[in-house]
Order: structure tokens, then sequence, then C-alpha cells
């Protein structure tokens, strides 16, 4: 390893340090504001929070129906990351260790669709839900969602099962196990950091999703937070704190489930980027 000087570890130092408040100073921000009304944000837009006016998270949640836009965002993201790893992590085994006719072909052509914009699909998306009556239903958003990340899915877990050795699964064969139990009580939990590292990227991806959902949902009971947020921007433009509030309850979550979870999140991502080399 070459030695490193002083200047070069300060200057690291500051570059990082100069990256990380370019990134936390808006959320920063953004957090302060949500505890400002709108006159106080036009008269000095980056004051202190002095006082703090906590009362607006509850009327964003009741009187705003954020309470609802929270609830269907858990409901729609949890359903379409359990319903993806179900199928996505079945059929990345499938493509790993079996061999049947046009094997590879089959896998590049579902794996090619990860090139083409969500915009291409959209209209036989719709075209599809209202024909069997899943338009405007948390149901057919679940299933557009988990439909759109199994290309990624896939190609994470196939490359993880495939680097499994080959002696364990003729061990688990020894034992007498079948192939439902050989996949869910030997190949699943060997693959569980990966597994891990696909549930934490499509959820992220599903709980900030806003196209399928503006085209999907029209209905303000079905709406999940960045479709809520966004009719909420279009009726109160100049309500900006109370937008930043909102924006403030759509991130925290995600925040929260990072601080707690952040080790394992990178143990987990690491496990899964090897097996995928």
């Amino acid at each position: 390893m070459l030695p490193v000087s002083r200047f070069a570890r300060y200057a690291i130092a500051a570059g990082l340090a100069l990256f990380t408040l370019l990134w936390t100073a808006p959320v920063l921000w953004m957090g302060m504001l949500s505890l400002r009304n709108s006159a106080e944000f036009y008269n000095g837009p980056y004051g202190l929070p002095l006082p703090a006016h906590w009362d607006k998270f509850r009327v964003a949640w009741v009187e705003f129906g954020y309470q609802t836009y929270f609830r269907n965002s858990v409901i729609v993201s949890t359903g379409a990351v359990l319903l993806l790893i179900a199928v996505g992590s079945m059929a990345a085994y499938f493509f790993a260790r079996y061999k049947f006719p046009l094997r590879e072909p089959l896998y590049l052509m579902i794996f090619a669709s990860i090139m083409l914009p969500p915009q291409v699909s959209i209209l036989a998306l719709f075209q599809m839900l209202v024909r069997y009556h899943l338009y405007n239903t948390l149901t057919g958003l679940i299933l557009v969602y988990a439909a759109s990340g199994l290309p990624v899915t896939l190609f994470l877990l196939r490359a993880f099962f495939a680097q499994i050795p080959r002696e364990i699964e003729e061990a688990a064969r020894i034992e007498g196990a079948n192939d439902w139990r050989m996949y869910w009580q030997v190949m699943f939990p060997i693959a569980r950091p990966a597994v891990t590292a696909v549930v934490i990227i499509n959820l992220v991806e599903f709980w900030n999703e806003f196209l399928y959902a503006v085209v999907l949902i029209n209905q303000q009971a079905s709406r999940t937070l960045p479709l809520g947020i966004m009719f909420f921007m279009g009726d109160r433009e100049q309500d900006v704190g109370m937008i930043a509030t909102g924006l403030v309850i759509t991130i925290l979550p995600i925040l929260v489930l990072y601080a707690i979870f952040s080790e394992r999140i990178t143990q987990s991502l690491v496990a899964g980027a090897l097996g995928s080399s």
C-alpha cells in the first residue's frame, strides 16, 4: 500500500465533509422547514424553527390524508416486495440450478426489459388492469411493482444461487430433500444476504415510485405518498411549510430504517455484490 501524506488525508477528509454537507444540507433544511409555517418561511426561508410547530404533523396526518397515503404506501411496498421475493427468488433459483430448453434466451429476454423505459409499457399495463378490474386498486399496483422489479431481482439472485457449491445440494438430496425443501430449507437461507440486499433495493424503489402510481391510481383513497404529495402541492402550492411536513413524513421511514439497520444493510449489499461478481 502506498503511503498517504498528511496533506492528502486532510484533503480527502475535507472532500468527504463537503460531499456530506452538500447531500445533508437540503434534508436538514427541509426538516427545519417542516416545523415552520408558511408565513415564517416567506419572512425568512432559512430561519430556525423557533418556535417549532409540532402540531403540523398531526394536521397533515389527520386532516390532509397523509394517514391514508402512508398506509397505502406500506401496503403496496410491502406486498410488492413479498410477492417479488417469493416469485423472483424461485425463478432465479430455477434459472441458476436447472437446465432446460431456451434457458439463456428466456433469461436474456427478461433481463433485457430493464433497458426499456417504463413509459413503453405503461399503456399496455393500463389496458390490462382495466380489463381485469384492477385499475384504481392497490392489488393492481402491487402486481405492477412486483413485475417491474423482477429483472434486477432475477439478475442478482441468479448469480448468487449459481455460485453455491453443488456439494451442498447433493448432500441435501442424499438426506431425502425434494425440490421444494431444497429451495426453502437449504438454498434460500444460504442466499439470505443477497435476498436482503434485493429487499432493500426494491423497497426503496417502490416506496418512492411515482410514474405507475400516477397513471394507474386516480382515487384519493388509493393514493400512495408520492402521489398524495403531488396532489397536495397542486391544491396548496403556496403552503410551503405544510408541503415540507408531508415530505418529511415520506422520507422519515426510510431514514429510520437505515439508521437502525445500516450495518446489516451494508453487509447485505456487499454480500450481494460479491455473489453477483
